[in-house]
């Protein structure tokens, strides 16, 4: 089951991947997807303004993975968001609390009629479906979540065949991408730079290679 959660997560977090460039709906990108551990079935989407960071103008939304039985793929996880983001919407205050100083939006599916796909969003379906054909082989390490915390800090959650708990591994965009994504495979697994999760519920532990 948690391995069915995990790459649910890694599916949904994919496909949520052109929302960090282009809007979800109006001014409102993806700003991260946080895996929610096992033995919870559900997804946190992060959503601000395209260079929003700061916890206070993010707002995280958790999405339960199952509902009634029927799993949620990631076209009606976005479907629920862009419901969510039209107009204006009250949340009861007990589905409302925090995570990591950002509000935290507890969804019912059952509850929100979720927007229906875009042509644009079928032409992207086909288009990624003939460049980047399904493949059950996992990339390792597998993204199954990221979450920007600074302009130029971006938390990576991953984890692999020798990391098989999430590990957060913090990295600069402006830095050697190239050269990081290489070498990150080895990095995430040597124990020296592995800390303790700290105050991200999402992972196991972290490693920093802001300066790498």
């Amino acid at each position: 089951m948690a391995e069915e959660i995990a790459e649910q997560q890694a599916d949904i977090t994919g496909l949520l991947l052109q929302y960090v460039q282009a809007p979800l709906v109006g001014a409102s990108y993806i700003r991260g997807v946080l895996p929610v551990p096992a033995p919870a079935a559900a997804v946190r989407v992060v959503t601000g303004e395209a260079d929003a960071c700061a916890p206070e103008r993010l707002t995280a939304y958790e999405v339960p993975l199952r509902v009634n039985g029927d799993t949620l793929t990631a076209y009606d996880v976005i479907g629920v968001l862009r419901t969510l983001h039209t107009g204006t919407r009250v949340h009861p205050a007990a589905h409302v609390g925090s995570v990591m100083g950002m509000p935290l939006v507890q969804v019912d599916p059952a509850s929100v009629e979720g927007a229906p796909p875009t042509r644009e969003d079928n032409a992207l379906t086909i288009l990624r479906t003939l460049t980047r054909p399904f493949t059950e082989e996992q990339p390792d390490p597998r993204l199954r979540g990221f979450l920007f915390l600074e302009r130029d800090w971006l938390r990576l959650y991953v984890d692999g065949q020798d990391t098989p708990r999430v590990t957060a591994a913090d990295v600069r965009p402006s830095g050697a991408v190239t050269a990081l994504l290489a070498a990150l495979p080895s990095l995430i697994t040597e124990e020296e730079r592995r800390t303790p999760h700290g105050a991200d519920p999402h992972c196991s532990s972290s490693v920093d290679l802001t300066g790498w």
